[in-house]
């Protein structure tokens, strides 16, 4: 048995579909609770529109590596939405740029290094230009 779990509280801008869609949780799931949580039988497979694929491999050329796709898309997804709302571009740096630094962070507990703040900035903008140009 297949479930698809929508995502819909990441989609809101853009004329197109929705910006993440649906992701596909994996075929057989396993309901066992373990202190609260819900076994999922590994990570969801997430179906990828071709623009979400366009915006993420636009990232990757960027030499932004996200903690995970998901996340990366939720960032695009909100740079979009602050964009449709009429924020200029130093609000949607504001909202954007804790996001985007908790995702540096946590893409790098695999591979620690500190990232200074410039190189955080860079990140910030990448995601927000990538966004604008290929989500919104």
């Amino acid at each position: 048995m297949s479930l698809l779990a929508p995502v819909t509280w990441l989609t809101g801008c853009g004329s197109g579909p929705d910006l993440v869609g649906e992701a596909a949780l994996p075929a057989e799931q396993s309901t066992d609770f373990v202190d609260g949580a819900v076994d999922m039988g590994g990570p969801a497979a997430l179906e990828l529109t071709p623009v979400q694929q366009g915006y993420l491999d636009a990232l990757a050329a960027a030499g932004v590596r996200p903690a995970s796709e998901l996340r990366a898309l939720s960032i695009g997804s909100y740079v979009c939405q602050a964009r449709a709302a009429g924020n200029d571009d130093q609000e949607v740096w504001d909202h954007v740029a804790p996001m985007v630094r908790s995702d540096v962070a946590d893409s790098q507990v695999a591979a620690p290094q500190s990232a200074a703040p410039a190189q955080t900035d860079t990140v910030v903008a990448a995601y927000i230009d990538i966004a604008t140009q290929r989500l919104c």
